[in-house]
């Protein structure tokens, strides 16, 4: 009798820690506190890539901490999904300016964007992790007060290279114009406030390239020496009047001239679940 329970429990419950290993949890304790049991901080990568939104990051990336995004990601342990998407969510809040959780988040709309997996990927690991947790992290803001939803609008429009053992320029050679804001999906991004999401930044040249396809639809066409083209009047804009696209244009040049790569002007933000230590160490004060 002991032995058939105990074979109905380990189809039940979760065999082992996705951190650490200890048997019959999802997390342990232990491996939750250093997942979200600090304030998220703000991240930035040297050199960073130009067009690099603010990004806020809930964990450093090592020990349990990997250990549970890579059990996630690559051996498809879906019950991690909600404590990955709890440290998300945080992270997200530290970008909206939020105290913390519970704090709400206004009438306007968070519009989580997840940084898209190859298909092939994919297709091998049997989900898409990114969304995944996005929809966890969704769901979290929810719970405490911030309407929030996921917009899965982005995709690769051409094959990428593994980005395993490339450098940063080359992970932004490699990502440069792969990633495309789905036909039809723009209007969806209007009027509500972007936060890119992803489990992990390292170069940051996926959130670049995300942030770049967003703002080619926020924004609207661009001329070959970056100024939003205007179009004559009476023609139609879409979702953004041409005023609104100048001003939003301008934004981006004082971003760009300050060298801080930060795309607040234009209201995109972007949170992670980790980064490497010295991304953090950057940004201290």
């Amino acid at each position: 009798m002991r032995g058939w329970w105990q074979d109905l429990t380990d189809l039940v419950l979760p065999a082992e820690c996705g951190g650490c290993g200890r048997p019959r949890t999802v997390l342990c304790a232990k491996c939750r506190t250093a997942l979200y049991g600090a304030a998220p901080r703000r991240v930035r990568p040297v050199p960073a890539p130009g067009g690099l939104p603010v990004v806020h990051a809930a964990a450093v990336y090592g020990g349990a901490v990997r250990a549970a995004i890579l059990a996630h990601k690559e051996r498809g342990a879906l019950t991690l999904a909600g404590p990955l998407g709890s440290a998300l969510a945080g992270a997200v809040g530290a970008a909206l300016g939020q105290r913390g959780p519970g704090t709400g988040g206004g009438r306007v709309p968070v519009l989580l964007v997840p940084v898209p997996s190859a298909r092939r990927a994919v297709r091998a690991r049997g989900h898409d992790p990114a969304r995944r947790i996005a929809l966890a992290a969704a769901g979290e803001l929810r719970r405490g007060g911030t309407a929030a939803r996921v917009a899965a609008v982005l995709r690769q429009r051409r094959a990428v290279a593994d980005q395993a053992g490339l450098d940063s320029r080359q992970r932004l050679a490699n990502l440069a114009g792969a990633l495309e804001v789905v036909a039809g999906c723009g209007r969806l991004l209007a009027g509500g406030r972007i936060v890119l999401v992803d489990d992990l930044m390292t170069t940051g040249a996926s959130l670049s390239e995300a942030a770049r396809a967003v703002r080619a639809v926020l924004d609207g066409p661009r001329t070959a020496d970056g100024e939003v083209y205007e179009r004559p009047a009476g023609e139609a804009t879409g979702e953004r009047t041409t005023e609104e696209r100048t001003a939003s244009a301008h934004r981006h040049g004082e971003a760009r001239a300050t060298g801080a790569g930060n795309a607040l002007g234009s209201g995109i933000r972007a949170a992670v679940i980790a980064a490497p230590p010295e991304s953090f160490e950057t940004n201290r004060n």
